[in-house]
């Protein structure tokens, strides 16, 4: 608890019990940065810079220029300035290999350590150019720095096993302070007993470094982390939750977080607690060229324009931390609604694509976790949102709605949802449009023994909504225009994206 001039009072969800009646301003967020393995990738701002002109250009611009420069398309390290402290800055493909050798089939992929040429500030041998690149890093505001590694050693140490070769690198990593490895493709991508090697060395020689797996989902028994894997943001959104519903019938091995990492989707990651890998960036509007942007056309949702949701998505966190699968716990709507998109030019990265074509994704309705399936006043029309909840580990609650793509649009229909509360003192997040949002109390609430409390999850104040509920017995009935004013209260100017907010109910 903080008490500042003031008396402004940020409230930890940990035991934390305070008379509303006694303060001028509350804060519902913590302070302290998320624990959470959520990070910010560079693979699309190097895309962008380079106009997405091909694999080889992209990498060529993975270097300290771009990521700590003051020119124009400088200046990585400054992306998401509100939230750095809460994420991991990961250096995508391909800051570790030389300057100009950026082939897919080149012999140096698997180094994991800073290329001199790529990072030339940086002196030393490799656990000291890495240590200080990670204290540049941290100095710079993020949680801690992390890399892409390619699944294979580099050609040059063949002669060396791979136990022997991946315990070095761990051990250089953990001393140098490293925090993330993005472990993607290579010619152990699909190898299990080659990923599960590394993570088990990672277990004892750098426990503080957070492993992330892909490709096979049964992957995710050992993960620290699992990725969902690349998306077209046409059609994101389903693709993301039915790759998740596929995840949670796995049960990670003991001592192993086994999250999800549902990339730059924040508002699923906090319906279904899952990590957040954010891919969109602050260099907006077309390509450098003057083209439109490719991965993230400005269509649909036009996701760029979103970064409010990115912060609000990333500091739930510090209230609720992502949890790992178990093999229970989780419901799954048999009904499934489909997501389809008309396809115009230059609105995808996926090549095999045509102006013209129909292209479709589906998913469950609803998911939970930890929760039955939320009941809603629309279980019919065809257009009507995902609905996602869930219970967390520490008992704080969360619900999304998720809009639709259909034909050539992003659209949000607002519907009532009931959510079931077995705890009035937890914290419970909202995200998205709603035409209510109903809180089933187990009990009957004494409204003069509680003031209702709500606040934008990008803002730093909480807005006393007691008199705009409707409260029956032990339900809490929110409007929609409330959960929607409240949850856009610290938006920036001209970012369209949903509201996020949260509730927390506290005594008087």
């Amino acid at each position: 608890m903080k008490i500042k001039k003031i008396i402004i009072v940020t409230l930890y969800f940990a035991g934390c019990t305070l008379s509303a009646s006694a303060q001028e301003t509350i804060n519902l967020i913590p302070d302290t940065p998320s624990e959470s393995p959520d990070y910010f990738c560079t693979w699309n701002i190097q895309g962008y810079v380079v106009n997405y002109k091909d694999s080889e250009s992209t990498r060529y611009v993975m270097n300290e220029d771009y990521l700590f420069g003051n020119k124009k398309f400088h200046n990585w390290i400054n992306c998401f300035p509100s939230i750095k402290e809460d994420l991991f800055f990961v250096m995508d493909d391909s800051w570790d290999i030389p300057q100009n050798v950026n082939s897919t089939s080149n012999p140096y992929l698997g180094s994991v350590e800073p290329d001199i040429q790529r990072f030339p500030s940086l002196k030393g041998d490799a656990t000291e150019r890495l240590t200080m690149l990670v204290k540049r890093v941290k100095e710079a505001g993020w949680k801690g720095l992390g890399g892409w590694v390619c699944a294979q050693k580099p050609e040059n140490k063949q002669d060396i096993d791979e136990v022997s070769y991946w315990t070095e690198k761990l051990k250089i990593h953990h001393k140098a302070g490293f925090s993330y490895w993005k472990v993607d493709w290579g010619a152990r991508a699909r190898d299990r007993q080659w990923r599960e090697m590394l993570s088990n060395l990672k277990k004892e020689y750098a426990p503080d470094l957070w492993i992330e797996h892909a490709c096979e989902n049964n992957f995710i028994e050992f993960s620290d982390v699992f990725r969902t894997y690349d998306v077209e943001n046409i059609t994101a959104q389903p693709v993301s939750i039915q790759r998740i519903c596929d995840l949670l019938p796995y049960c990670a091995l003991e001592n192993t977080p086994g999250i999800i990492n549902c990339e730059d989707e924040p508002y699923i990651a906090a319906g279904l607690g899952c990590a957040i890998g954010i891919m969109r960036h602050p260099f907006n509007g077309n390509l450098p060229d003057g083209t439109q942007d490719i991965t993230f056309p400005p269509v649909g949702r036009d996701i760029k324009q979103r970064l409010d949701e990115v912060v609000r998505g990333v500091r739930w966190h510090r209230i609720a931390n992502p949890f790992g699968v178990t093999g229970t716990g989780f419901a799954i709507d048999s009904i499934r609604l489909e997501d389809y998109w008309i396809l115009q030019a230059n609105e995808t990265w996926n090549k095999s694509r045509k102006p013209g074509e129909r292209v479709t994704a589906s998913a469950p309705a609803r998911v939970s976790r930890n929760l039955p399936l939320l009941e809603v006043s629309d279980s019919t029309s065809t257009d009507r949102p995902f609905i996602l909840a869930s219970r967390y580990p520490n008992g704080a609650l969360a619900v999304a709605s998720i809009g639709r793509a259909l034909n050539h649009d992003y659209i949000v229909k607002k519907i009532g949802v009931k959510l079931p509360v077995s705890d009035i003192q937890v914290p419970i997040g909202v995200f998205g449009y709603f035409k209510e949002l109903t809180l089933l109390l187990q009990k009957d609430i004494h409204i003069n023994n509680y003031a209702i409390y709500a606040q934008d999850l990008a803002g730093n104040t909480a807005q006393n909504i007691t008199k705009l509920v409707k409260i029956s017995k032990n339900n809490v009935t929110i409007p929609g225009d409330v959960l929607s004013r409240i949850g856009l209260s610290a938006a920036t100017s001209n970012d369209i994206s949903d509201p996020g907010l949260v509730i927390r109910f506290l005594p008087l």
